[in-house]
């Protein structure tokens, strides 16, 4: 742990203190260790901080501070529950409204990273939407033999990068302090936790990434209706330019135009909680930065838009189905699937009890059942799940991180689009087709061509691993300059064997279906 990472986040933690980010905490909510911590921060916060409750200072402190740090503000913006609908709304500006980088930057930028591919992209306006990460400009796309297009061309920041790579050394600085001096940190795994949202905003710092996560998710989503998503324009695409069609809507925060618009608000919320699901659930990969800044609302269909795939999450199917199993054991009330889940995938460890654990279940769930978001306290419920996941010793699944920022995300932006929200019922829906699906028979053929696919993969190995074997006992041969003895008939027997044990495994999985 370096020096200066160490001190980066001692400056981090003041600027924080200073300017009021503990003062939206909701404290009444949390153990009492972390309280304290709290209340000591908040000794040197400004007088007018104490004084006024207003934390607009906040954005441009988060801002300097560096990109991960605008990435948790622009997440809690999303939870006026939560945090307060001042703070809510003082945290806004970080979504798509921070300060852009000197627009005369841009034409060189273009020329050097497209060469003269650039001369296609005409008209440039000024910043349209600038975030931690990049700003987006609206251009002209003139490419020769075609039809002229509006695009919208995103351009990294200047110096991001290293900006960035600052930010995860003092918050794995952070992580090691805390796995130090606090025992119970450990079972959270912050290091673990870290080093995952390192690897995603890594990724989202080249945005040819990003061009290939669209098209992935354009294919996942051709058939569906209700979320709609920009092309991309390949040839107007290197490591930090990104140029897709430009897409008309009306922000979704903005909930003044929308309703002026027509737009039904229920419905729209609707659409995007069910439009996450389905990516989650149906094709493990998902948008996982769907803050109001990247999200709005088509004027024409009422659909929704989403742009800015910059972070995107992706799950196996062993954790689809326990998202599916999840939220339908909520939406049943069956507290003992939900319970049972947990231990399956290593949240909770065996050694505590499954009966226990979906009394804790069901203390949570039945509040919810039947009620609308605007009679749910959020900040109840976290202080609730503090206090269960450190009765059962509940660990950490570091590759499910993004999965659950992601819904805090979405849900809070549904949320306030309609407070009146049922989100049980809005699930079910998506959550019930695919469980359906999983458990019937085109479920099962899936299953079994899947574990075929993997038993012709070995297959296809034996021959390779025959063909290595008789290698080594060539070469043996030709270094002892003697016929192959019983050592190497045993290596050739044993390879084989292994090949064989392969072989009869993976039969074994397509006839149990494991």
């Amino acid at each position: 742990m370096s020096f200066g990472s160490t001190f980066r986040l001692i400056h981090a933690g003041w600027v924080l203190a200073r300017e009021g980010a503990f003062s939206v905490l909701p404290v009444e909510s949390l153990p009492p260790m972390i309280r304290a911590g709290i209340a000591m921060a908040r000794l040197v916060e400004r007088r007018d901080v104490r004084r006024t409750g207003s934390i607009e200072r906040l954005n441009a402190a988060l801002h300097k501070l560096g990109p991960s740090y605008v990435k948790f503000g622009q997440t809690l913006a999303t939870r006026p529950d939560i945090v307060g609908a001042q703070a809510a709304a003082d945290l806004s500006g970080l979504q798509d409204r921070m300060p852009p980088f000197d627009p005369t930057l841009v034409p060189g930028i273009l020329d050097t990273a497209l060469g003269v591919k650039a001369q296609h992209l005409t008209e440039i306006s000024e910043p349209v939407a600038a975030a931690s990460i990049a700003q987006v400009h609206k251009a002209t796309l003139r490419a020769p033999g075609e039809v002229p297009r509006l695009v919208a061309v995103k351009v990294l920041r200047p110096g991001v990068a290293e900006r960035f790579h600052a930010d995860t050394d003092s918050l794995y600085a952070g992580a090691r302090l805390a796995e130090a001096f606090s025992p119970a940190s450990r079972r959270l795994q912050p290091t673990q936790v870290v080093r995952t949202l390192d690897h995603s905003m890594r990724l989202e710092l080249d945005l040819r990434l990003e061009a290939a996560a669209i098209s992935e998710m354009s294919e996942n989503i051709k058939d569906d209706t209700g979320f709609r998503i920009p092309d991309v324009h390949w040839d107007q695409v290197a490591q930090n330019v990104l140029t897709t069609t430009w897409m008309d809507g009306i922000p979704i925060r903005d909930h003044a135009a929308i309703d002026a618009a027509g737009i039904d608000r229920k419905a729209l919320a609707s659409k995007l909680l069910q439009s996450f699901l389905r990516h989650a659930i149906r094709d493990g990969y998902f948008h996982a930065d769907m803050h109001p800044g990247n999200l709005f609302a088509d004027p024409r269909s009422g659909d929704v838009i989403a742009v800015d795939f910059g972070i995107m999450g992706r799950i196996g199917k062993r954790e689809r189905r326990f998202l599916a199993d999840i939220l339908y054991g909520f939406i049943t009330r069956n507290y003992r699937l939900v319970a049972q889940r947990h231990f399956d995938i290593g949240y909770v460890p065996e050694t505590q009890s499954v009966e226990d654990f979906t009394l804790a279940i069901r203390s949570i769930g039945e509040p919810l059942h039947g009620r609308t978001a605007a009679d749910i306290s959020m900040a109840k419920v976290l202080g609730q799940l503090f206090t269960i996941t450190d009765l059962f010793e509940m660990r950490t699944r570091p590759e499910l991180v993004l999965l659950q920022k992601s819904m805090v995300l979405v849900e809070g932006v549904a949320r306030n689009l309609d407070p009146d929200l049922d989100i049980w019922t809005v699930a079910e829906p998506v959550v019930g087709e695919w469980l359906r699906r999983e458990e019937g028979p085109v479920g099962r053929i899936e299953d079994l061509m899947g574990h075929l696919g993997r038993l012709s993969e070995a297959a296809g190995r034996v021959p390779t691993l025959l063909a290595q074997a008789e290698l080594t006992m060539a070469e043996h041969r030709a270094l002892m300059h003697r016929p192959p003895d019983r050592l190497m008939r045993g290596a050739i027997l044993s390879v084989l064997g292994a090949a064989l044990v392969l072989l009869v495994t993976l039969i074994w999985q397509v006839i149990v279906g494991s």
